[in-house]
């Protein structure tokens, strides 16, 4: 393609985009005062009609599947990407929960008289249009839709080429809950192209989109974090790690380590990092390490792991920095709860912690220490999830410490200004 042609093609994009921008603000003017009502019958109809659908979704999703195996997609790209009755029921399920939820908007967050007579209330209103970069997972395309919904935002969505076609099946029952309430059809929008440009063009989309939510690999968060003019809700990766405390409970941390590694490799809740204090790692590691193996997980230890069980591999210093989404695990043995924290302090990503333990003075320093979106005690990292959170659904895990931070749900996706009544003061 000549260079002649390639800008012609990017002015074309940037042309769609000011078109979907232009209509999501439009959208989003009408969602920020639309009832409660008019939302949650939205997302009701969407939810019944990803059931009614599910067959032309699940068509839709073979060929994307049939694309990624084809380009060699990772096992755990590939799972991210598989859709199966039960993942569109949950689909249809977390709308309808996000339906249930109460609706932030309008929420009266504080409210106080000031000596001069004037009333003052901090309100949650929506942020405006929100615009979703994410790869490879077909559902977020349901989540991001709905909770945007739900919190009076417009919503553009950019999903990866590699789920392009289930996306777009997805984004159908999503248009037909907004046509079914009355609502405006651009509320939710899917770009409709695969053009890699249409990314640049949302990062630059200054006078229509209010904040974008990126969720997929490193190397697509470090380019929207270079490129992006517009405000980010960072989910960055999960380098996610449990520790086994010297006062753990050996049978929970067998059932807890196992299933934070192995019950979905290939999430951002999924523990990469096992930490295994030296006074009990004699006693436990071989048990654990047995666990994991017989369920297919490769295990990469220390120099004291790999003398404990001659199958594992020896780590190196990238294995404690690396996000492996897949049947991995990294094992090291630490002195105490302080070289614990100082691990995870130097590898971590801030995005997901946990320890086992019955010392409760060890548990509340760990939750303490940690400085994580989620810390958890004696619990898998698995539940690092909005719906676990109650919150219905999540559209990612937010890294940062701005604004929002853990899961992104719909208190998450509203900002607030103050309403302020008088009855004609005057300022002296």
């Amino acid at each position: 393609m000549s260079a002649t042609e390639t800008a012609a093609q990017n002015e074309d994009v940037h042309a769609l985009m000011a078109r979907l921008g232009a209509a999501a603000k439009d959208a989003a003017e009408t969602l920020a005062t639309a009832s409660t009502e008019a939302k949650d019958a939205a997302l009701r109809a969407a939810a019944a009609a990803l059931r009614a659908d599910q067959n032309r979704i699940l068509d839709a999703n073979a060929r994307d599947m049939a694309a990624g195996e084809q380009k060699g997609l990772t096992k755990a790209m590939l799972d991210r990407l598989m859709l199966d009755p039960a993942r569109i029921e949950a689909m249809a399920t977390g709308l309808e929960d996000i339906a249930a939820l109460p609706d932030p908007v309008g929420t009266v967050l504080a409210e106080w008289d000031r000596p001069n007579g004037l009333r003052i209330a901090r309100v949650r209103v929506p942020l405006g249009v929100i615009g979703v970069i994410y790869e490879s997972r077909p559902n977020v395309t349901a989540d991001a839709g709905g909770l945007c919904l739900k919190a009076g935002n417009a919503a553009i969505l950019r999903g990866g080429s590699e789920s392009f076609y289930s996306s777009h099946a997805i984004m159908d029952a999503l248009g037909h809950g907004l046509e079914a309430a009355g609502l405006p059809a651009a509320a939710i929008q899917l770009v409709p192209t695969q053009d890699r440009a249409a990314v640049g063009a949302m990062l630059t989309a200054t006078e229509f989109i209010d904040v974008i939510v990126p969720r997929g690999g490193k190397s697509l968060i470090e380019r929207i974090t270079a490129e992006s003019r517009i405000p980010l809700f960072k989910h960055l990766e999960g380098i996610c790690h449990t520790y086994v405390d010297a006062a753990a409970d050996p049978d929970m941390a067998r059932r807890v380590v196992l299933n934070a590694k192995m019950r979905r490799t290939g999430i951002c809740g999924a523990t990469e990092t096992l930490l295994v204090d030296s006074t009990v790692a004699a006693g436990l590691l071989p048990t654990m390490v047995d666990d994991l193996i017989e369920a297919g997980c490769e295990v990469r230890g220390d120099g004291q792991t790999q003398a404990l069980d001659p199958r594992v591999v020896p780590a190196d210093d990238e294995d404690w920095d690396t996000e492996y989404l897949d049947s991995i695990l990294a094992v090291r043995v630490v002195e105490g709860l302080d070289d614990a924290v100082d691990h995870i302090r130097r590898h971590g990503s801030q995005h997901t912690d946990a320890i086992i333990t019955e010392d409760a003075a060890a548990a509340e320093a760990f939750l303490d220490r940690v400085d994580s979106a989620i810390v958890l005690v004696n619990a898998s990292t698995q539940y690092a999830d909005g719906g676990e959170f109650g919150m219905g659904a999540e559209i990612g895990i937010s890294t940062g410490k701005l604004h929002a931070r853990g899961p992104v749900g719909v208190e998450q996706l509203t900002s607030f200004k103050y309403k302020v009544r008088g009855t004609g003061q005057c300022r002296p």
